[in-house]
């Protein structure tokens, strides 16, 4: 199954509430659109939507492709995120069901904005930078925070004395993916355009 992302920033000459939009985006996907976007509703509280990013993809449980769909939603005060998956009938549910959680963090508390973008045989260039071949997002804001542990060493290649751990403590509370050979150029272009709407959403709080 191929993913589909859209994505918006407003312009001078657009209106600033693009939310009649980010439902169409979201029915494009074909994916449960009306519990996704009652969801979404419901976190965004009234706001208008200044920006949005839909990716739809499959996510693989064992032996089952099941999907999966995370929307971003940027306000005037918040970054909204949702995911939707699809769940099989178990003790709880005898039916088939789908599940979705949302979390709106204020832009000021927001820490980093992270991207990585690939671009394709660089060595070439001469004038014009071609468009990114994969780009990633990461958000940071604090709510999960890891520390990545490995022994600790020295410059001596004969010291063997023990110089205990030493670590790095990251924040990657949303982070997301996208390629030109899965997702085809138009995705990774607007992942990159929400990436610049949000960094402008937060340098001033």
């Amino acid at each position: 199954m191929r993913s589909h992302t859209s994505s918006s920033r407003p312009r001078h000459d657009e209106p600033s509430d693009r939310t009649a939009e980010l439902v169409a985006a979201v029915e494009q996907t074909g994916y449960y659109p009306v519990v996704v976007n009652d969801g979404i509703a419901g976190a965004v509280a009234g706001e208008p939507v200044l920006a949005y990013l839909v990716h739809h993809e499959p996510t693989i449980d064992r032996d089952e492709v099941r999907r999966h769909i995370t929307v971003a939603v940027i306000t005037p005060s918040r970054l909204v995120i949702a995911h939707t998956d699809e769940n099989p009938p178990d003790e709880l549910l005898p039916e088939p069901y789908t599940s979705t959680s949302t979390e709106a963090i204020g832009l000021g508390r927001i820490r980093s904005v992270v991207v990585n973008r690939m671009v394709a045989n660089p060595g070439d260039l001469v004038r014009e930078v071609p468009p990114a071949a994969e780009a990633v997002l990461t958000v940071g804001w604090g709510g999960v925070s890891r520390v990545d542990l490995e022994p600790a060493g020295c410059a001596d290649p004969e010291c063997d004395a023990d110089h205990g751990y030493t670590g790095v403590l990251g924040t990657d509370d949303f982070s997301l993916r996208v390629s030109a050979a899965a997702d085809g150029q138009g995705a990774v272009d607007l992942l990159l355009a929400f990436a610049e709407t949000l960094s402008a959403s937060t340098q001033h709080r």
